[in-house]
């Protein structure tokens, strides 16, 4: 994260008069503000004490309270939020709302594990964590692992422990709990929204017929592929990390139905709903994987979503995916694309790149809009949430665009630019760095 960061940025440290400055300020910023980490107890259904990590990584407070993701997933370690931390304060600031960076979570693994394992767990690290947290603070919300049950399993254990009732300190949490409307689609809509707009825009064509593929079947994907199909887009893919669906019609929403009920209720894998869905499944393959080994499916894809997990695409996929006519990449995953791969799309700019600080920024920003609610006691409608989105995903499209000689020749380097240069002018305003 801070490789990439500091290749975009390098015409500013270059600058004559303020490269020196921003310099300081990227090197200040690269460091962690703080770091907690702790012992998380808790026992499973057996009557066994189990152990797990915990972290928080508070990372910078420059425009607002510390606001990320908590991550609930076996490969977590305090490495992975630092880097997930650092892209967070600038996916933050192009939201323009007052909210830091931060990121935290466990080696916990949710799969596998009961409703009654995973609340006993989710309380034990709210008993952990809670001492940190507050509104004007530090305020956490959801990542992968960690869905609305989750939030609901920390939330209640927050509010017993505190005597702290309706506060903004978890977002992501029900409407019957102060939660906001559109929360739990924004990050998928707000991907869909930005990438609709790139397109009218460079390209002069809609999202209509085009043929998506989207990476992941969790919360990023199924809204990305809900709001995708309101628009008349062909899906033709969704994955897990056994597999991938592949529709080569296109997925219908009967299929994304049966999709979400596997995921959200059922909790299983794709492999079980074959059967129920239009679509083949190819065992130990992805997306973007599938274009290799002579691509037997004769696999093309116009638009691609990585909305699973960090660095799936690689430098080995890009080539396969340009020649297979990709016209664009938007990143609904937090990097999800490598360093090699970022570097191959490039050198083809004809090719549409909204990295993940610009094109999932929707999910904190929905987060920020519940933090106001949550501050005024109000609770905004389904239709003026969903408005507000779309309005941030059109004000972070027009700021990483704007051709100003400031935020970039590209999008990538605009989404880099843009987010850095306001929080650095925000740390000479007060002092801490000059």
């Amino acid at each position: 994260a801070v490789e990439e960061m500091a290749q975009s940025l390098e015409p500013l440290f270059s600058d004559p008069e303020e490269g020196e400055f921003y310099q300081r300020a990227f090197l200040a910023m690269t460091e962690p503000e703080r770091t907690i980490s702790f012992r998380v107890s808790w026992m499973d259904d057996t009557g066994t004490l189990r152990f797990n990590r915990g972290w928080r990584v508070e990372f910078s407070s420059i425009l607002g309270p510390y606001k990320g993701g908590l991550r609930f997933h076996p490969s977590v370690n305090e490495g992975i939020l630092k880097f997930l931390g650092f892209e967070q304060i600038f996916k933050n600031a192009l939201t323009g709302l007052p909210m830091g960076g931060g990121k935290g979570g466990s080696d916990f693994d949710p799969k596998g594990k009961s409703d009654g394992e995973v609340r006993r767990f989710c309380e034990s690290f709210m008993t952990e964590l809670c001492r940190y947290l507050g509104p004007s603070r530090d305020v956490p919300a959801g990542d992968i692992g960690v869905g609305g049950r989750e939030i609901g399993f920390l939330y209640g254990q927050y509010k017993r422990l505190t005597n702290l009732h309706g506060e903004g300190v978890l977002t992501g949490k029900s409407i019957l709990t102060s939660g906001s409307h559109i929360r739990p689609e924004a990050t998928g809509y707000g991907l869909v929204y930005i990438a609709q707009l790139a397109v009218e825009k460079q390209l002069k064509e809609s999202l209509s017929g085009q043929r998506c593929a989207i990476s992941g079947s969790g919360n990023v994907a199924q809204f990305a592929a809900e709001k995708l199909l309101q628009l008349g887009a062909k899906i033709v893919t969704v994955s897990d990390s056994n597999g991938v669906l592949y529709f080569e019609e296109g997925m219908t929403v009967e299929d994304l139905g049966v999709i979400v009920k596997a995921k959200n209720i059922d909790r299983a894998r794709l492999r079980s709903i074959e059967s129920k869905v239009t679509g083949i499944y190819i065992a130990n393959q992805s997306p973007w994987s599938l274009l290799q080994n002579d691509n037997p499916n004769n696999v093309k894809y116009d638009f691609c979503f990585p909305s699973a997990t960090q660095n799936e695409v690689t430098g080995k996929h890009i080539p396969l995916l340009i020649s297979g006519g990709m016209k664009g990449l938007f990143e609904g995953a937090n990097l999800p694309t490598t360093l090699v791969g970022q570097s191959l799309l490039r050198q083809h700019p004809s090719i549409i790149y909204i990295p993940a600080k610009a094109a999932n920024a929707g999910g904190v920003g929905v987060s920020g809009l519940e933090m106001c609610q949550n501050a005024q006691r109000l609770t905004w409608t389904r239709e003026e949430v969903d408005g507000k989105l779309k309005d941030m995903m059109g004000q972070i499209y027009e700021q990483i665009s704007a051709d100003d000689g400031k935020s970039g020749d590209t999008l990538e380097a605009g989404a880099n630019r843009v987010g850095f240069v306001k929080v650095a002018k925000a740390m000479r305003e007060l002092g801490w760095i000059y």
